[in-house]
């Protein structure tokens, strides 16, 4: 059974459509939209903070989101991949986006829609990422404006395979 618990009264909202790994960790002010899921040994920290996320969002085995007590929430978009061991804390991530493997976006990052944060990626504070575009490195810069081609085939695909994926855990 995953670990989902209120912390302070507040418990998560998770619809019945999503899908919770068996080791995954849910806690606290976390609201949760339609078909998302949340992997084996992810974490999403709701205690300190609220955690909002769309439809769709995937957080994918490993991956962690939390928040900053009384300074950041974290607002996830939908249509969102939150790749492998991805850490994301404290942020606003707009939709149809793909957060890489490894990557750490910090506090007050705001990512426009339609944008891929590469594996990796150190995403500074602050730091402000335009709609439509890619960035990568440490420290996170852009590296390019992503074709409609790009986003359409891989992050449109990745967020809908997630939804397929974690239908076959719910077949019995």
């Amino acid at each position: 059974m995953p670990l989902i618990m209120p912390v302070r009264g507040i418990a998560p909202e998770i619809p019945s459509d999503c899908f919770v790994a068996e080791n995954a960790t849910i806690v606290g002010d976390v609201v949760m939209g339609s078909e998302c899921s949340v992997w084996f040994n992810a974490v999403v920290r709701g205690d300190v903070n609220s955690i909002r996320m769309g439809d769709r969002v995937n957080v994918q085995d490993g991956a962690c989101i939390h928040c900053t007590y009384q300074k950041a929430a974290t607002t996830i978009g939908s249509n969102v991949s939150i790749g492998h061991h991805a850490l994301v804390h404290g942020c606003t991530v707009e939709d149809n986006v793909l957060i890489g493997m490894g990557a750490i976006v910090m506090d007050r990052v705001h990512i426009g829609s339609g944008s891929i944060i590469a594996a990796g990626a150190v995403v500074l504070e602050d730091t402000q990422v335009p709609p439509g575009t890619i960035f990568a490195g440490v420290p996170a810069k852009k590296v390019k404006d992503i074709s409609q081609e790009l986003l359409v085939g891989e992050v449109g695909r990745i967020a809908k395979n997630y939804v397929l994926y974690s239908s076959w855990f719910k077949e019995d």
